[in-house]
This record gives C-alpha cells, sequence and structure tokens, in this order.
C-alpha cells in the first residue's frame, strides 16, 4: 500500500510539430537511464518541491530538447499505480504545437538525443506515453475545429489552399474545398491582401491571406460560434 509519501509528482510535454510536407509530428527523447533506458518516450520529469506545474514543464523541455516554447496547454493527469516500474507517480501532461523548424534540437540530463517523429512513425514508447500522445492527440484535432490554433503553423501570409491543407493533416481526412471556403470567410477573421502567389507547376496565382487575431479576439470575446463544422 503506497502512502502519501511514496507518490511523486512528474509532468510530460506532449509537443506536436507540423509542416506542409511532413504533416504532423511529435518530439520524443532516447532515455538516457533505466527504467527504459535507450528508448523514446515524451520530454518530462519530476516537479522539484519549489515548482509549479508549469515552471516544471518548461523546465524538463528545456533540459530534455534544448527548445522553449511559449505555451503548452494543460492535458491530463495520469496516475495509474503501475504506469512508473520505480515507485507511484503520478504524472500532469501538457501539449502544444509548433513549427519545428523554428527550433534546434538539444538534448541534455536525461535524454540521450532527441528527434521529431512523424505521427505514423513513433516507435514504441516507454511507460504509458502512447496513450497520452494519443488523447493529446485527440484533444488537439477537437479543439481546431472550434479555435483557430492552427494560424500559428501557417507563414504570415498565405493562401487558401495551404489553410485547407493545414486542416486536413491535422484532422487526418480531406475536406470539402467550398464548404470550408464559406466557413471561413464568413468567420471574417482574414485580411485578404492584395498578394497574389505564383504555383510551383502550373495552374492560376491564388490570392494571399492574413490572420486577424485582433479581430478574432475581439469576436471571441462577444461569443461568437467558431465552430467550423
Amino acid at each position: 500500500m503506497h502512502t502519501q509519501s511514496d507518490i511523486l509528482l512528474s509532468v510530460d510535454a506532449v509537443v506536436f510539430g507540423y509542416n506542409p510536407q511532413e504533416g504532423i509530428s511529435v518530439l520524443l527523447i532516447s532515455r538516457r537511464f533505466p527504467p527504459h533506458q535507450g528508448k523514446w518516450a515524451l520530454p518530462g520529469g519530476f516537479v522539484k518541491p519549489e515548482e509549479s506545474l508549469e515552471d516544471a514543464v518548461h523546465r524538463e523541455l528545456k533540459e530534455e530538447t534544448g527548445i522553449s516554447i511559449h505555451y503548452l496547454e494543460q492535458l491530463y493527469t495520469f496516475g495509474k499505480p503501475e504506469r512508473d516500474p520505480r515507485k507511484r507517480v503520478v504524472s500532469v501532461a501538457y501539449y502544444g504545437l509548433v513549427r519545428p523548424e523554428q527550433f534546434e534540437l538539444h538534448a541534455d540530463t536525461d535524454a540521450a538525443d532527441a528527434e521529431w517523429f512523424t505521427i505514423s512513425e513513433v516507435p514504441k514508447l516507454a511507460f504509458d506515453h502512447q496513450e497520452i500522445m494519443e488523447m493529446a492527440l485527440q484533444r488537439l484535432k477537437g479543439k481546431i475545429i472550434y479555435q483557430p490554433v492552427g494560424f500559428g503553423l501557417l507563414d504570415e501570409k498565405f493562401t487558401f489552399a495551404e489553410l485547407q491543407n493545414l486542416y486536413e493533416q491535422l484532422l487526418e481526412r480531406r475536406i470539402d474545398r467550398g464548404n470550408f471556403r464559406k466557413r471561413i470567410r464568413n468567420l471574417d477573421i482574414l485580411e485578404e491582401l492584395d498578394e497574389w502567389k505564383k504555383p510551383e507547376g502550373s495552374g492560376r496565382p491564388a490570392r494571399m491571406f492574413r490572420f486577424n487575431e485582433r479581430k478574432y479576439r475581439e469576436l471571441a470575446e462577444k461569443g461568437i460560434d467558431f465552430e467550423l463544422w
């Protein structure tokens, strides 16, 4: 039987990346020490007595991968008694979404290596990290339908086709082009620019747009429904 002093508190970070060529990826570290030495896992570790959960997850992410992320959202608390062979460990997981090319990875402390893996190529993960990652992915897919979280993954100026490709990659399904365009336009959170992007092959140039975050926040405060489907 575990006593309160036997229970340790940890944090884990599920950091998803996106680029148009490879789609969705996740940041993993190779564990330097037992248990599960040499296996891939999510960045994370134990919370220090003087730390908040948020400070701990940002510290662990920086120490093990070398990157700093402005915002991570709390996902869920995982606390099955057998999830860690060393001791009873309760973990609070966080998740976020970034552009991988904006970061330079550097593994240190408990991590022997740090790499991005596309979702389809994720290896068998240590502990219950597969479950944590899958829950985070489902949460992300749900969130992008009612919040414009994906705009931070695009260049400042983008075409409708690039925006639709982003949503199709995140949702892992095709989207009707006409309905998507109509719904996004009705939200009135894009600025239409007098700029055009030439396609790489043949075809007509496409108009460029820019996300108006100020307009989005004004409408969100008024309770406007941003659900896309």
